[in-house]
């Protein structure tokens, strides 16, 4: 697209918008982009699949529009929420750098940053950048680890200083993500912070630099033309010094400070230091005991400095703590309530984003005045009585109160102008201590003129709920009695009288299902949409299949159909189990070449009960299917609609539904803006726009960590999500075990040879290359060591012969007998279709059993009849899948053993494919064994996965990019080989 074609698409009906881009000039960049000999792949979010040869990664000249530094921040914050009629949608990578921006503003807000003098095309200029240390430092990573791929397609350079964290990556991704962020604090400080000099009285050309280089600061234009190299040096120095300094706290012990409240009765606060682990917060060592000789892992050889040192920094912003090193041996000092309130609000934010260790009451940082909504239903429901005859509806009128809470207890209009009017800012109440805001006081000041009680329809009350009152005056406490109050607890599954299994299904629900089954009967009579979160395994389908045979019984008028969208991989699947479960319903699937069209659709459609097609049918034949006014719109593996700007979560929130319905297992992958995508599925508009969402909920969960901001979340989507865990024994008790081991496999001779060889090679290669290109070597390597640790003819494609050649191979030899011997099945799960293929042909033989072999390129004809022999034959065999042709969608459970020959490095992936075995309607102990090459990049990368568990489900759970951001050095030792890999 011409770029002036671009700024017309974007800029639509938005004078925000054209007046930026107004700034814009039009270029052609040079992008590395992966292609054919046609041209650049179309971006993956078009839903357009990537041809299966002729791939090659080149450089593409791209119409482009290229804006000004300082209006980046304008530009990202008007492209943020796009219009989802318009003409486009926000791809991962603007989503990403929106996301970047926000905490840009954020870190700019808490003035984690610092002035730095730097030179842009040999100019001095006077910028503002960032300080990451501590949270700051651990969220800098993980969005390095997020980076997407087309942000690295073009190479930056600029002025930035290399004291910011070196530990996101090399000269590719730290850079890349150092300079744009540097780019938007800079222009949120500017901002944020007034100009402070009037243009006519501003220094001039000839003012000394440091007054020239503090105007600079906040002014529009920053650079610095005249300055002498001298003087700039001079002037640079110190405040490099000052950003080291800002980061010193970054070590793997730092101090810690704990603020404890005094005992009733008593107004002294303690403040204790202490010495802690960075990385395991719960090694901590108080002063008083390390005064004493007390001692803890990890220590440096001289504590005592180290606590003295860090004390000595954290008195630049602490200053009070200067009269505690007055003495020796400094372990704590004692404040007043007023300097403890101080300490709260000015000091300790300074001393967390600094590295320092900050413990607070449990109290610290919540908004103490809220306000508590009382509703009572005008007439009471029976007990006992089915949730189908209670007679609840949204149109039902109930008595509300609302009172102001402060702490945990409600307080009168009295007591509240009596604290106004005191101005303590931190005080008891009833044996609590709350930290009191001016902005919330006035708020709950005026809350007080407005009607505090009378009657609300149901919806209004679930819309109050939703909306969590005001910024400075939120819902904290929701008491609601009778359905509603089991609706809005999150409780109906479990507190409504279950809905029983209809007589039209064929065999019998669970109790828990029955409870999921009333639930979703509950909701769908309400006109409401829900996400059924079930643990995989759990019966998400049969639960669907029962609602929909539940609502047919004794209905006066006829149900409109459901539509059931899901991965083509699942067709076959609704289409069995709704066989089984509900033969009465009528079913047809929409898919294929030869699916029917117009009218013949329309007639079809009328005469069905259940109509079942695939993401990618939806879209094309969107025009279609929103002619037909559904009862009901599923998704089947919603997380196929986490990004709400792709073209497939689009087109079936635009199919017209009285309902709607999600089913996944996991309806947070990443990040919470995928839980308001699937809940704006479900019920559009419920929780606001977008921009809104990530405003009042996402940001400060995701970046604050806010234990408020995640109750009122879950308080406003609570009652719109049901989700049960198999691993839990009050849910489903007769699940058998599942066991995880580590199966430990040795190269043999020949491997090792392969793997240095592999490994002196692509090291050359990497070295030489950066940006994209680096990033594509890197994955090439972890490929080719990846086929070197499965077996030598993997990687030279040789058509060699594969007996004695390979340590995986002679133990997956020795398990498959045992396992045919002992009269089992197995599931044997590879990554790779092409070792697939060696492994099929070799196996059946060795074994003289038969080894069935599912990849990608069968037909849907005969992944069934794969499947249906696997499950229905009774003679032991091994099952060989491709992990992604069926890491989901698939009831194996006539398997008892899972074997993954190589790992995907992603658990959730692999958790997936264990679970076509580990579901319900597996009667025996699953063996799950995960093969390893010791002394290779797969044992280490096991490791680093093990040691940083919670780093792994953000960024391992992008694939395996986040190996491709180490540096060379890292790369080195990750990839080399241990002398104890070979047999």
């Amino acid at each position: 697209m011409p770029s002036e074609a671009l700024a017309a698409a974007l800029t639509g009906s938005s004078d925000d918008l054209r007046d930026i881009l107004a700034k814009a000039g039009a270029a052609e960049v040079t992008l590395q982009l992966p292609g054919t000999a046609k041209g650049p792949l179309p971006s993956p979010e078009t839903g357009s699949e990537a041809p299966g040869k002729g791939l090659r990664l080149g450089a593409w000249e791209t119409p482009a529009l290229v804006l000004p530094a300082e209006s980046a921040l304008e530009a990202l914050s008007a492209l943020a929420e796009p219009d989802p009629d318009g003409p486009w949608s926000a791809a991962v990578s603007l989503r990403y750098l929106c996301v970047l921006a926000g905490q840009a503003c954020d870190l700019a807000r808490r003035g984690r940053m610092l002035p730095q003098l730097v030179t842009e095309s040999g100019v001095p200029a006077a910028r503002w950048q960032p300080v990451l240390t501590g949270a700051d430092a651990a969220s800098y990573r993980d969005f390095a680890a997020a980076l997407p791929p087309i942000c690295r397609a073009v190479t930056t350079s600029g002025g930035t200083t290399d004291d910011a964290p070196s530990d996101a990556g090399g000269s590719g991704v730290g850079r890349t993500l150092r300079d744009a962020l540097e780019v938007l604090v800079d222009s949120a400080a500017r901002q944020l912070m007034p100009e402070r000099l009037m243009v006519g009285i501003r220094p001039g050309p000839k003012a000394p630099l440091p007054d020239r280089f503090i105007a600079a600061l906040t002014a529009p234009d920053p650079a610095l033309p005249g300055a002498r190299p001298a003087e700039v040096a001079e002037l640079a120095k110190p405040l490099i010094g000052w950003l080291r300094a800002a980061h010193e706290a970054n070590g793997p012990i730092r101090v810690s400070f704990r603020l404890a409240e005094p005992p009733p009765g008593e107004d002294d606060w303690a403040l204790d230091f202490a010495l802690q682990s960075a990385d395991d917060p719960s090694l901590y060592l108080p002063a008083a005991d390390l005064w004493t000789g007390a001692r803890m892992p990890g220590l440096p050889s001289q504590p005592d400095e180290t606590l003295l040192a860090g004390l000595g920094r954290a008195v630049r912003l602490f200053p009070a703590l200067h009269e505690a090193l007055l003495r020796a041996q400094p372990d704590a000092m004692t404040l007043s309530t007023s300097e403890a309130h101080e300490f709260l609000r000015q000091s300790a934010p300074l001393l967390q984003a600094a590295g320092f260790g900050v413990q607070l009451p449990a109290w610290a940082g919540r908004k103490a005045v809220g306000l508590k909504l009382t509703t009572r239903t005008r007439s009471k429901t029976p007990s006992g009585k089915a949730a189908a005859e209670s007679g609840f509806g949204l149109d039902q009128l109930v008595d509300f109160r609302i009172d102001l809470v402060i702490g945990e207890g409600t307080v009168s209009a009295e007591e509240l102008a009596e604290l106004a009017r005191l101005k303590v800012p931190l005080v008891r109440i009833r044996g609590q201590w709350v930290e009191l805001d001016d902005r919330q006081l006035k708020a709950a000041l005026k809350a007080v003129g407005r009607r505090r009680e009378g009657q609300l329809t149901a919806a209004e009350v679930l819309q109050q709920v939703v909306d969590g009152g005001e910024e400075d005056l939120p819902l904290v406490e929701v008491d609601a009695d009778g359905s509603l109050g089991d609706l809005i607890s999150g409780q109906a599954a479990e507190r409504l009288t279950p809905v029983p299994t209809p007589p039209g299904f064929q065999g019998t629900l669970r109790p828990y299902q029955e409870r999921g089954l009333s639930w979703l009967h509950f909701l769908a009579r309400l006109g409401l949409g829900g996400i059924l979160a079930d643990d995989m395994g759990l019966g998400k389908t049969a639960q669907t299949l029962s609602l929909l045979l539940a609502e047919r019984l004794d209905a006066e008028t006829p149900v409109a159909p459901t539509l059931l969208v899901c991965p083509m991989s699942l067709v076959s699947n609704w289409q069995k189990e709704a066989a089984r479960f509900a033969p009465s319903l009528r079913v047809h699937v929409h898919h294929g070449g030869g699916r029917k069209r117009d009218e013949d659709f329309r007639d079809t459609v009328a005469a069905s009960d259940l109509v079942v097609t695939t993401y990618g049918t939806a879209l094309r034949d969107l025009g279609l299917l929103r002619e037909v006014h559904w009862g009901r719109i599923a998704c089947d593996e919603a997380q196929a609609i986490k990004n709400s700007g792709t073209r497939q979560a689009q087109a079936v929130r635009d199919i017209p539904a009285r309902t709607r319905l999600a089913l996944t297992g996991t309806p947070v992958e990443n990040h919470l803006a995928e839980l308001w995508s699937i809940m704006e599925f479900c019920n559009p508009g419920l929780l606001g726009p977008a921009k809104r969402f990530r405003r009042r909920f996402q940001e400060p969960i995701e970046v604050r960590g806010d234990a408020d901001a995640t109750a009122a979340l879950k308080r406003a989507t609570g009652p719109f999500v049901l989700r049960r865990l198999k691993t839990d024994k009050s849910i489903i008790s007769d699940l058998p075990e599942k066991n995880e081991m580590k199966v430990w496999c040795t190269l043999t001779a020949e491997q090792a040879t392969l793997y240095q060889a592999v490994v002196e090679d692509m090291m050359a290669v990497i070295d030489g290359s950066e940006g994209i290109q680096r990033r594509g070597n890197v994955i090439a390597a972890m490929t080719k060591l990846k086929q070197v640790c499965n077996h030598p003819a993997h990687l030279l494609k040789d058509g060699s012969r594969l007996p004695g050649r390979s340590g995986k191979l002679a133990r997956l030899e020795e398990l498959t007998e045992e396992i045919i011997e002992d009269g089992d099945k197995a599931l044997i799960f590879t990554q790779y279709a092409e070792f697939g293929t060696m492994l099929q042909p070799y196996l059946a033989a060795h074994l003289d059993r038969p080894v069935l072999w599912l990849h990608g390129g069968l037909s849907k004809a005969k992944r069934d009849e794969l499947v249906d022999r696997f499950q229905n034959d009774t003679e032991p065999m091994l099952f060989l899948l491709s992990l992604k042709a069926a890491g989901t969608g698939l009831n194996l459970t006539a398997a008892n053993h899972v074997i993954h020959v190589d790992r995907w490095w992603n658990p959730a992936v692999e958790n997936q494919a264990t679970d076509r075995a580990f579901r319900i309607g597996q009667s025996r102990n699953v063996q799950v064994r995960k093969f390893i090459c010791t002394g290779t990049l797969e044992e280490k990368i096991d490791a680093m996965i093990e040691r940083k568990k919670e780093l792994a489900s953000a960024v391992v759970g992008t694939g395996e990019d986040w190996v491709t951001n180490l540096d060379t050095d890292q790369l080195r030792e990750l990839l080399s080989l241990d002398p104890v890999a070979v047999s």
